[in-house]
């Protein structure tokens, strides 16, 4: 009950976003970087500045807002990251651009602190744990005009309804659990993303549902670094483990 009172808390943090950019066409650009969790992660959020008014763009030249949604098992992902703010500081100062920065690299202490110090015009830095909370905290930076870090060191909780907006009408992915409680020496999953958290099945199921009745013929379950693959046709059915 208490993480519905917090997603209905930032739907009405995405009417207040919404207001704010009401008839000023607001472009936003989002760049993902990792495995296929990032890439639902970053779906919720273009769902959600859908909904708060903005239209998504790839020219850099006019976005009001740069997300990066970043990743911390890719080679190179880091001087990836520093590239792109470098590229942007000229456009923030000219158009006022918002940057925002979330994903598994921002659970890494010495990253967020590298950021505050060589780009200390980043304006919101947020974890894996409260990409949820994404609404409140644009807010919070387009309202008081104030830099936010919302990140959390402990495991976070699953979130059910938030807004979503695929990229594909034919393949979909459907996050089943967050998380690993592994610890291989070699994985950094279980520091960045927590300890291994499942949704409830009946949720699963109804948006694989959801998905169905809409047409779509491909979903992938997702979790921490396995993927399944159904097919949705008659009497075949393709099942992959990675």
């Amino acid at each position: 009950m208490e993480t519905k009172k917090e997603v209905e808390e930032q739907k009405e943090y995405i009417k207040k976003v919404k207001k704010l950019n009401q008839n000023k066409n607001k472009k936003y650009n989002i760049l993902t970087m990792g495995c296929q969790l990032n890439e639902n992660d970053s779906e919720k959020l273009c769902g959600m500045l859908k909904e708060m008014g903005y239209t998504r763009t790839e020219k850099q030249n006019e976005v009001d807002l740069a997300l990066f949604n970043t990743c911390c098992v890719r080679e190179n992902a880091e001087d990836k990251l520093f590239g792109k703010l470098g590229e942007l500081k000229k456009i923030k100062e000219q158009r006022g651009t918002i940057i925002a920065i979330g994903g598994c690299m921002m659970q890494e202490k010495h990253i967020t602190e590298k950021i505050k110090q060589s780009y200390p015009y980043t304006d919101l830095i947020f974890g894996t744990h409260t990409l949820h909370k994404f609404p409140e905290d644009l807010y919070k930076v387009l309202n008081e005009k104030k830099k936010q870090e919302d990140i959390l060191d402990i495991e976070g909780e699953i979130y059910e309804n938030l807004p979503i907006k695929r990229d594909s009408k034919i393949k979909a992915s459907v996050t089943i659990m967050n998380g690993c409680n592994n610890f291989c020496s070699y994985c950094i999953v279980p520091y960045v993303r927590g300890r291994e958290r499942s949704r409830e099945p009946r949720a699963i199921i109804e948006e694989i549902k959801d998905l169905a009745q809409k047409g779509y013929k491909e979903i992938t379950l997702l979790r921490s670094k396995c993927k399944l693959i159904f097919k949705n046709r008659k009497r075949k059915r393709k099942r992959n483990t990675i």
